[in-house]
């Protein structure tokens, strides 16, 4: 083995033009690290953060922390043996734990598997990485597995997350996929979970309008979960992208969902939620988009309602946003001056247009068929006869008013 440079502590290389050598490359097969189709051979620091993916679990600090002092070819040879922790300073137990999981390793299938879905995987340092992940520091994904054709950088610039319940109501679906729809046709993306409720409704939402969506997943990009999804998840992937931080076909758990909700509001301008009860993990995603310095906003829903429970208690306490459309959304989280809301206000009725006291005269007028002379509507409006019969003239070339006799009346209108 060449321990030069297997102990080098200088900044990983990215590129995947390298020389591939057996002492460096992650599955020890050389030979099976080359692409099919005779493309360029994957770098050791992609082939080495592919197999982390399998390795270990989203949000692993501790291997962030190894990551950012070795690079990752150097931990993964001491992970399979290679080469002894000790000089690196990291804890021989650790390493233990993770050597178990080593038998699963083989990062070049994995990578085979997602280019022949389609799909690759992207490390820190590529043009496609989306530097707003940094902000996670140690918990940064080691790599991310993407399926689409869109830039998953560019498509992220402009983005907006769309969380809520997944046993959501008929409002909650209504409102995520109007807000998502306008959000799309404004050019922004929506990013979302592709899990039932609130985020299907967000990705369809989107995709109605011709859109694009990224769906950010609990598994592998290649599988479809929940099964129930697969045709939305198969739409998401031809007209956005599908993003996941573990391997392909990892399935899912419990932690693993709570886990990528970070990933969702760090990779996002800010994050909406749409309906929530008050143990929701979709306020996981807001807590996280709000200790990122993200925008946390949250649409508010009936009183009556235990799904919207949690997000009016995130809006009383100060930690979200109150909005209720897209134009809302993008003030807050779009360029300043050029994504204003417009201004809210009632309709603008005739009578609004009145000069006072003429509008005091009409006030005065009654609607019964027999009226009421001038100077009983003169004590009515405080004003002189005079100006009140001015006043009825010009109310009667309007059509508001008619003369019937001595008397004065409201034109009945059918």
């Amino acid at each position: 083995m060449d321990s030069t440079s297997s102990t080098s502590t200088s900044p990983p290389r990215t590129t995947d033009t390298e020389d591939v050598r057996p002492d460096r490359c992650p599955s020890g097969d050389a030979a099976r690290a080359s692409p099919p189709g005779g493309g360029p051979a994957p770098s050791p620091e992609r082939l080495a953060r592919a197999a982390l993916t399998r390795l270990i679990e989203p949000g692993d600090a501790v291997m962030g922390r190894w990551l950012a002092e070795l690079g990752a070819t150097t931990v993964v040879d001491v992970v399979r043996g290679r080469l002894h922790p000790g000089p690196y300073g990291l804890d021989p137990g650790r390493v233990g734990d993770y050597r178990a999981r080593c038998a699963a390793l083989d990062p070049v299938a994995d990578l085979r598997l997602v280019q022949a879905h389609g799909g690759r995987f992207i490390i820190p340092g590529d043009p496609e990485w989306p530097s707003q992940l940094d902000d996670l520091r140690e918990g940064r994904p080691v790599g991310l597995w993407v399926r689409g054709t869109g830039s998953l950088r560019l498509l992220a610039l402009r983005s907006v997350a769309l969380v809520g319940s997944r046993a959501c109501t008929a409002y909650g679906a209504h409102v995520a996929g109007e807000i998502a729809s306008q959000l799309a046709e404004r050019g922004w993306v929506v990013v979302s979970g592709a899990a039932y409720g609130i985020d299907s409704a967000a990705h369809r939402g989107a995709l109605a309008v011709g859109g694009a969506t990224v769906g950010v997943l609990a598994c592998g990009v290649d599988m479809s979960y929940p099964p129930g999804n697969t045709e939305l998840i198969r739409r998401i992937s031809e007209q956005g992208l599908l993003v996941s931080e573990l391997a392909p076909g990892v399935h899912p758990n419990r932690f693993r969902f709570v886990l990528r909700n970070r990933v969702i509001a760090a990779l996002t301008r800010g994050t909406v939620v749409v309906e929530a009860a008050v143990r929701s993990g979709a306020l996981s995603t807001a807590r996280r988009a709000r200790d990122l310095n993200r925008h946390t906003m949250g649409v508010a829903g009936p009183v009556t309602s235990e799904l919207s429970a949690g997000v009016h208690a995130l809006i009383r306490s100060g930690g979200a946003t109150l909005v209720t459309d897209a134009s809302d959304i993008a003030e807050l989280v779009g360029a300043v001056g050029d994504d204003l809301a417009p201004p809210r206000s009632g309709p603008v009725l005739p009578r609004d247009l009145l000069e006072p006291s003429v509008a005091r005269v009409l006030e005065a007028v009654p609607g019964c068929a027999d009226g009421a002379p001038v100077d009983r509507l003169a004590r009515e409006a405080g004003l002189s006869p005079d100006a009140v019969l001015q006043h009825l003239y010009e109310l009667v070339s309007l059509g508001y008013v008619e003369r019937f006799g001595a008397h004065w009346r409201l034109v009945r209108r059918r």
